[in-house]
């Protein structure tokens, strides 16, 4: 009898601000065999949120010292708070063959792709999420209305900085409705899943 073992998948989200990444990541994330990464942050907790289930909430000096000890994955600097990952929980979750969900911004998925870890190199399945053009970004981000003109302009000049990166990425999601991109984004897991170098044979 043969048994098939594999090594966990680190799957990478990204994609412009109003592209429906987190709801996307959101309705991924039910699945069961598979683990969101909680990131570490500066800002303050918001009304709701709740501590290692939101985020890690951290002062600047206890994510600085991380930063420092080369315990981050990724970080980056958001309107004046910092945001990172945890590595040593990542490279635990794939050595145990459960796959790890990153929804990160371009710039963290860069450092990602850079990094001299193999285990991470070797795990690493990245996946952009292309809105279809910024006139359409921009009505999605006017539907949500939670940003005046001049926040969705900024986002809107971002997000074009963004969208030039996407040829970095294995994958890319050119986005329609929710229901497509989420047919597409399974369809990735399903494909990571059975690649042969990622499968172990263990003979019984």
């Amino acid at each position: 009898m043969n048994n098939f073992n594999r090594s966990g998948i680190l799957f990478v989200v990204s994609a412009p601000s109003g592209t429906g990444k987190t709801t996307l990541c959101t309705s991924v994330r039910q699945t069961p065999d598979l683990v969101y990464s909680i990131s570490c942050t500066t800002r303050p907790i918001r009304t709701g949120e709740k501590d290692g289930v939101d985020y890690f909430f951290l002062t600047q000096s206890e994510f600085q010292k991380k930063m420092k000890e080369g315990e981050m994955l990724e970080t980056a600097d958001v309107y004046g708070h910092l945001y990172g990952t945890p590595k040593e929980p990542v490279l635990e979750h794939l050595a145990a063959g459960r796959d790890v969900l990153l929804d990160i911004d371009v710039q963290g998925a860069r450092q990602v792709r850079s990094t001299q870890d193999p285990k991470i190199k070797e795990a690493l399945a990245d996946i952009f999420i292309m809105p279809p053009d910024l006139e359409e970004l921009k009505r999605r981000l006017q539907g949500r209305g939670t940003e005046d003109d001049q926040q969705i302009a900024k986002r809107i000049q971002a997000a074009d900085a963004e969208m030039a990166d996407w040829k970095s990425y294995r994958y890319t999601i050119l986005s329609s409705s929710m229901e497509e991109d989420l047919i597409k984004f399974r369809a990735i897991i399903r494909a990571e899943r059975y690649l042969s170098r990622r499968l172990d044979l263990q003979h019984g």
